[in-house]
């Protein structure tokens, strides 16, 4: 029993805990020149007191090598009034610096074109001498780029070279210089700019070019390129924006978003993908501005902060350049079994009472779960992290954990990487040389922030989970990254202008390998990413407001990530800032169950006994239908792994050739055959757009042609549908994974009259591959035709009619 005082304590801890999320939640503030306020380099390219080179001419090119020189026209822009309308345009300058011997007005800088398999081609173009190049970069998987030039014929062309490949061509014109790229059936796809085709216009268009601040002479690349008529641009990370870019101004620069409504994200990716079938990779960590027509409607202008533009191109369908592109920079690793239940946690759970009371509710409720989480109040202090159960509230740490493992649970716990002046292991970090350093030697902030380019902080840092681990955790949540100082020196020698967005690449790195390595199984619980981050899954979806807004943006944001090379990715079921509104947190449960991971969080309470008995059998129903669909989840999962697919995706990567696939924001595929159209509204049906083929309702077996339907949800609030011919596995209800009897299976068939074979994946959890069932029509059923896990699994087929 709680004795009076300790309930006195407990309340006081929320209140602590729940002013602390308000406060958070409330202290964005952008555009007004704060600490870490996102830097958006487009201003540099929009100061004309700065100097302009204009890419102009090809001036040398070795074919084999794939390497020469571009010429650069110097310009400033001058203005000129018209009408009582001032008008600015570039011109031609000479050098303006002293002695005019040592200069050059048109400087003659490097170009590299290399075929990296045969539909990936990296460009490579530096504003100036290059004295201090990286050997190796953390974001791509193995450091370098591969090559294969032999994918690609040479040929020399009138006015230039080319170079074609069994998916495209590329041609590189001498004079005026284009770089440009067509598919296989010789469609342009898009085009390097020069200062020649926007001469046609009144509008100042910056062509592929470089800047250079007059403030310190440092340079920018403004890497331009042509957008056709009806082009869409997808991918950038978890952006919440409109889910096609075209007609925005995009900055990546890694920032806690404090929410899931506004521009700035937790997780910018320097990749995205076109509908004319390319995709672009930024490679570099410095700031991104990226201008996709929002200033001219045909131009694509890349502003990257760095000196150098080094583009990967990749030619193809959404899925081939999915794959290419995690080909390069790493495919996410598959979590283990127990990661695709349910985690229940909410801000905060304070003590091991409290964790035990949680699992035997679950237990008790029948609430399948996998996961407690115990997010920022198991240290001493609320926040305060020090890597140490707070002795007072935690009895037996190690004995409460071992205890939930037997009952098929596993314990995450919550951590960060700034330590605050009263942890007290500020001094051991900032006396040790362990933290992120200013221009003076001391710390940038008040907190000292980890430095993860320093390998000896990486040690200490993973010593402290290591600890942990031995204890029985079972994964970390690796909250924060966003706020690595952008002024702050490194270890690796540079500033954050280049470690601040590349920070949380380390810190995923760091705890995921560290998991690897104590656990044997790759796993976090990340919130910042960047480029390579998919590597280590897996990633959740920030801080929600409790609105149907916020849910639908949280959608949006799971496309976008998902289109940027992440598999697997999570978001707060029913939103985090307040208490969720039982109606809103009804609708997001099912959302969430059909994610690739799902998890309850957020202000308390997150509980679903908690709230009333009818809500309770609603979140189980929603939760027993995720863990009896547990082999088709985990199936999807193991071949969105191997592929560098999202288990959440949007339609066109399926259907590439369905225009409408390309214009929905609002509903996803789960795997590959399964479409869910969450409930944003407190409605009971809505507008649902199918594309091409039949879909077999899940819950109420209706069938439905290609096309827009006004579709009910049913018992389950939300609407999910199955495409025609599709074997959907299910598995004996069981209240963890760790329970789960994956000896006997029921292979629920989907196929619609005068559908005759149906197929379905199936991956076991001792198994090497995924394999594929296929069942054919017998009379009134379906009987497995190719079995090829015959002894290892038991089946029963089920025609769902």
């Amino acid at each position: 029993m709680i004795t009076r005082n300790r309930w006195i304590k407990k309340i006081s801890l929320s209140l602590v805990c729940l002013t602390a999320g308000i406060f958070q939640a409330g202290a964005q503030i952008q555009n007004a020149n704060v600490l870490n306020e996102p830097i958006d380099v487009s201003k540099d390219f929009e100061d004309y007191s700065n100097t302009f080179y204009f890419a102009d001419e090809l001036v040398s090119f070795n074919p084999e090598a794939g390497e020469g020189t571009i010429k650069y026209k110097r310009h400033t822009y001058q203005t000129r009034q018209a009408f009582n309308n001032m008008l600015m345009k570039p011109d031609t300058v000479a050098a303006n610096e002293f002695p005019a011997t040592e200069y050059e007005a048109s400087p003659e800088l490097p170009f590299k074109i290399q075929f990296v398999s045969d539909r990936t081609i990296r460009i490579k173009m530096a504003s100036g001498p290059q004295f201090h190049n990286q050997e190796e970069s953390l974001m791509l998987i193995n450091g370098t780029a591969p090559s294969n030039p032999e994918a690609w014929t040479y040929s020399k062309i009138e006015g230039g070279h080319q170079y074609i490949g069994e998916h495209g061509k590329v041609e590189i014109l001498t004079q005026p210089w284009h770089v440009k790229l067509y598919d296989e059936n010789g469609k342009l796809l898009t085009s390097t700019l020069h200062k020649t085709d926007v001469q046609n216009t009144y509008t100042p268009v910056l062509p592929f070019s470089y800047v250079r601040r007059n403030s310190d002479y440092s340079r920018s690349m403004a890497a331009v390129l042509s957008l056709e008529p009806g082009e869409k641009i997808f991918g950038l990370g978890e952006s919440f924006t409109q889910f096609n870019k075209r007609g925005q101004k995009v900055v990546l620069w890694v920032d806690d978003a404090n929410g899931v409504q506004n521009e700035t994200m937790y997780k910018p990716i320097p990749f995205y993908m076109s509908s004319r079938g390319y995709g672009v990779f930024m490679h570099t960590s410095s700031p991104i501005t990226v201008d996709f027509g929002k200033y001219f409607n045909a131009a694509n202008n890349m502003m990257i902060g760095d000196d150098v533009a080094d583009l990967f191109f990749f030619l193809g369908e959404p899925k081939d350049i999915l794959d290419e592109y995690t080909d390069l920079t790493g495919k996410t690793e598959m979590p283990p079994l127990w990661s695709f239940g349910f985690w229940m946690s909410r801000i905060t759970y304070f003590s091991e009472e409290e964790g035990r009371e949680i699992a035997s509710n679950l237990r008790k409720h029948k609430i399948p779960s996998d996961v407690i989480h115990f997010d920022t109040g198991w240290f001493d202090v609320d926040w305060r992290n020090n890597y140490e159960f707070a002795a007072d509230r935690f009895d037996d740490p190690v004995d409460m954990m071992a205890d939930m493992r037997e009952d098929g649970f596993h314990v995450s716990l919550w951590q960060l990487p700034y330590f605050t002046p009263k942890n007290t292991l500020f001094d051991e970090i900032v006396e040790n040389g362990l933290a992120v350093k200013d221009r003076k030697g001391n710390i940038p902030y008040e907190d000292a922030v980890l430095d993860f380019s320093n390998p000896e902080a990486v040690e200490w840092y993973q010593g402290k989970l290591r600890h942990l681990f031995d204890q029985g955790v079972g994964v970390f949540k690796v909250d924060f990254g966003e706020a690595a100082p952008a002024n702050g020196i490194y270890h690796s020698g540079r500033t954050g202008f280049y470690e601040h967005n590349l920070y949380p690449l380390r810190y995923n790195k760091a705890v995921a390998e560290l998991t690897k390595e104590e656990k044997g199984y790759s796993l976090i619980w990340a919130r910042s990413t960047w480029a390579g981050s998919q590597r280590y899954p897996l990633h959740w979806g920030g801080d929600a407001a409790t609105t149907n807004t916020a849910m639908s943006a949280t959608l949006r944001g799971g496309l976008s990530i998902g289109l940027s090379g992440f598999s697997f990715w999570s978001h707060d079921v029913g939103g985090f800032v307040t208490a969720a509104p039982e109606d809103l947190y009804r609708r997001w449960t099912p959302f969430g169950m059909l994610s690739s991971h799902v998890r309850s969080h957020g202000e308390p309470p997150t509980e679903p006994w908690l709230y009333n008995e009818s809500f309770l059998q609603a979140f189980r129903k929603a939760d027993n239908m995720r863990y009896e669909l547990m082999p088709y989840i985990y199936a999807q999962a193991k071949e969105s792994s191997e592929k560098g697919l999202p288990m959440m995706r949007a339609l066109f990567v399926e259907f590439p050739d369905d225009a409408g696939s390309w214009l929905v924001d609002d509903q996803y595929l789960f795997g590959s055959s399964m479409l869910v159209a969450p409930l944003f509204e407190e409605v009971s049906e809505r507008q649902v757009y199918l594309p091409e083929g039949k879909w077999i309702d899940y819950q109420t077996k209706k069938i439905y042609e290609s096309g827009w339907h006004t579709i009910a949800a049913g018992d389950i609030p939300i609407i999910v549908l199955v495409k025609d011919g599709t074997v959907i596995p299910h598995i004996k209800l069981a209240q963890s994974t760790q329970a789960m009897d994956w000896s006997y299976l029921d292979l629920k068939v989907f196929a619609a009259e005068g559908t005759d074979t149906a197929s379905g994946q199936i991956f076991l959890p001792e198994g090497d591959a995924v394999q594929t069932i296929t069942v054919s029509k017998r009379g009134n059923n379906f009987e497995v035709t190719d079995n090829s896990l015959s002894g290892k699994t038991t089946f029963r087929t089920q025609w769902q009619k």
